[in-house]
């Protein structure tokens, strides 16, 4: 349209005469943009003639899948989520993850401890960690701080509650495997999804895709009581393009909270 133009003006006329045709017939109009054309006054100007705009971004990174975001700059006559949003093209459509703001969303719960299932570590905690509570396992490699985790996800799904584990290492089978030699059999949870594990590829995903993975096992017909991250060192140094990742974990992390979830990492 701007060759056709051929000038800034006569393509403002055109963009004007062609919206108000529209209008007048109730039609809902989408007009691309690849951004060919130099930035600049002719750009502001069709975005002051449009009702809303939505700006598209492909971010490269050093290794990986590249990052799809978008952001909603204007949408006149309604109230939406500011700032840019992760989204994925897959087969069947688009999948958009909106910007997580944790104070939307809480839920009321009862304060109380959350039990390992092993007495001399609870009497250690005072109980346990409370509920809407995030708890941090440090330690060199080999010092048992993902069986310390699994401790109190096993304990969970045997009170019948829901625990997710969000395993960024060490592989599914290997941890099953390795679990039921300590005692802890994990199959008849796994089975019955008291417990999930979720092997996480973070090469492949989003902070705002993992932050939407992470709402759907607390927000869902069996809502997760007890989640467990291991660990953040990989998820950091899998995405270290992301500049903001540490502010979305934060994110992540208060919006858990506000649920009543149980939060182990594992760093």
């Amino acid at each position: 349209m701007r060759l056709l133009a051929q000038d800034p003006l006569r393509f403002r006329r055109q963009g004007l005469a062609l919206k108000q045709y529209f209008a007048g017939r109730g039609i809902t109009v989408l007009m691309l943009d690849d951004l060919s054309a130099l930035q600049g006054e002719r750009d502001l100007q069709l975005h002051s003639l449009a009702h809303g705009v939505i700006a598209l971004e492909r971010l490269e990174v050093d290794y990986g899948a590249g990052r799809r975001r978008l952001r909603v700059v204007k949408l006149r006559g309604a109230r939406f989520r500011a700032g840019w949003h992760d989204y994925e093209i897959r087969t069947g459509g688009i999948d958009v993850f909106p910007r997580l703001v944790a104070t939307e969303h809480f839920a009321p719960f009862q304060v109380e401890p959350c039990s390992s299932g092993n007495g001399s570590l609870d009497a250690m905690l005072g109980g346990g960690p409370l509920r809407g509570t995030s708890t941090l396992i440090t330690g060199a490699p080999g010092t048992g701080k993902t069986t310390l985790a699994l401790q109190f996800a096993f304990a969970a799904a045997e009170r019948g509650e829901r625990a997710v584990v969000y395993q960024f290492e060490e592989r599914r089978r290997a941890l099953i495997a390795r679990t039921s030699k300590l005692g802890m059999d994990l199959a008849p949870h796994l089975a019955s999804t008291k417990m999930v594990i979720r092997q996480v590829d973070p090469v492949e995903l989003s902070p705002g895709e993992f932050a939407a993975m992470v709402r759907d096992h607390v927000e869902g017909p069996d809502p997760a009581r007890i989640v467990v991250i291991d660990s953040l060192n990989s998820y950091f140094l899998a995405m270290p393009g992301e500049k903001q990742l540490l502010l979305q974990m934060h994110e992540l992390l208060a919006y858990m909270n506000q649920q009543g979830v149980t939060v182990i990492l594992i760093n």
